[in-house]
């Protein structure tokens, strides 16, 4: 299964957690659980328990870093707030600040990229156009934030 997915599912997790306050372990597995009976995609089982770690890891990695990644994301804000944000463009950023900043694993601008696809998919028509703005000021200081 595509990485693609595994941030799908991680964007729906966070924005889950914060909309019905539940935790992340719960989050991951009730749509890992919701994945897995659907199968629309012809999964192999094996993907999708790799995938539901790659997600557990993403998830896990943003709320243990959140409060760190929403003042790095509130210096590239002009005129916002993290907490005026929508929620599914907040929960998109602050997973393309995880994977840009704390995971060696995932070039920045991949990163880029797939967040602003899943701003197109989940947010508002403004809203690819909004995290593009947002994360190409941080791409420019990304190697001062990982200092």
């Amino acid at each position: 299964m595509k990485r693609r997915l595994a941030r799908e599912i991680a964007v729906s997790s966070l924005y889950q957690m914060e909309m019905n306050e539940v935790s992340a372990s719960e989050a991951v597995a009730m749509l890992m659980e919701e994945l897995s009976q659907e199968n629309e995609l012809g999964a192999d089982p094996s993907e999708i328990g790799s995938t539901d770690e790659f997600v557990r890891e993403l998830v896990d990695g943003v709320m243990a870093n959140r409060y760190e990644i929403d003042g790095m994301l509130q210096q590239f804000l002009t005129g916002w707030q993290v907490d005026r944000l929508s929620r599914v463009d907040r929960q998109v950023l602050r997973l393309a600040c995880y994977e840009m900043v704390f995971r060696g694993d995932i070039p920045p601008k991949a990163a880029v990229n797939e967040a602003i696809e899943l701003a197109k998919h989940f947010g508002t028509d403004e809203s690819g156009k909004f995290v593009n703005g947002v994360l190409g000021k941080l791409l420019q200081d990304i190697n001062e934030l990982k200092a």
